[in-house]
């Protein structure tokens, strides 16, 4: 029994070290591809990338009727961290189709690159594989990299799908990015996407609507930098979040009146983002 018990330790370790060796490969490779793209560099990609993207685009609007005229206020060039609400899977290949030919990358959990399917599509995108449940060091030394290229990196500060659209209390994770970055931040809020699976067994399209903030950094003014310090700057974040959507979907923020900007500084003049909630 003991050899047994050894033998089963013996193959945990040896899967856990491969588990850790296959994140780490991908890892090596995502870097070697984070180079600022350009329009030439865009249109030497392969005929899989502009394919693919192409057919998830036209399927995205075929079940969907997409208002994606605020997407135009993204910046086209230069680093910038989105952090956007997550309902479910449509966010991910609206976003990133939708946005081409601006380079994006983001964090996805490491499982999608076990399964055989989700796998090649983010290889193909160039996603961050994300260990849950432990400070992924990898994981945000290839976002600050892809940022220092100029690339979009995008977050979502609740850190799993909420399913209904209600916003969820957020985790410091996108915090530690901004803060180690110095990347400007823009806020996105999606709402409609939870009727998706509803309205398709009626065969009936869904009303995708996308809303753009306003682009700020996080700004310490000096102040150390505390587990309760973090945590106020993501709720800063997220009632940025919540400003933008309509007030059944705020969830965890649907108090606007108990938002702060102690920690937040507005890059571009163009209106406050709350003069509208």
């Amino acid at each position: 029994m003991t050899l047994m018990m050894q033998r089963r330790q013996s193959s945990a370790s040896d899967r856990a070290v491969t588990d850790s060796a296959s994140l780490d490969e991908m890892g090596s490779k995502l870097k070697d591809s984070l180079k600022p793209m350009t329009s030439t560099s865009l249109s030497q990609r392969t005929l899989l990338f502009r394919f693919v993207n192409a057919v998830l685009k036209r399927l995205t609007r075929i079940v969907c009727r997409v208002d994606d005229t605020q997407l135009s206020r993204i910046p086209m060039q230069g680093p910038l961290i989105i952090i956007a609400n997550h309902i479910n899977f449509l966010e991910v290949p609206l976003l990133y189709t939708h946005l081409l030919p601006r380079s994006l990358t983001g964090f996805a959990k490491a499982e999608y690159w076990e399964n055989p399917f989700m796998r090649p599509l983010f290889k193909l995108w160039g996603g961050i594989p994300l260990k849950r449940g432990a400070a992924d060091v990898q994981a945000f030394r290839l976002a600050i990299e892809a940022l220092e290229a100029g690339q979009i990196v995008a977050v979502a500060p609740e850190g799993t799908r909420s399913g209904d659209g209600k916003l969820q209390r957020a985790h410091a994770g996108a915090v530690i990015l901004a803060l180690r970055s110095d990347a400007p931040i823009l806020p996105i809020a999606y709402h409609g996407g939870e009727h998706f699976w509803r309205n398709l067994s009626r065969l009936r399209r869904t009303d995708f609507h996308i809303a753009v903030g306003q682009t700020f950094r996080l700004d310490a003014g000096g102040s150390k930098i505390t587990g309760q310090v973090r945590q106020q700057m993501a709720d800063e974040m997220m009632y940025q979040i919540a400003a933008l959507l309509p007030p059944d979907y705020r969830g965890a923020y649907a108090d606007l009146s108990a938002a702060t900007e102690t920690y937040i500084s507005f890059t571009y003049e163009n209106g406050h983002p709350f003069e509208d909630a």
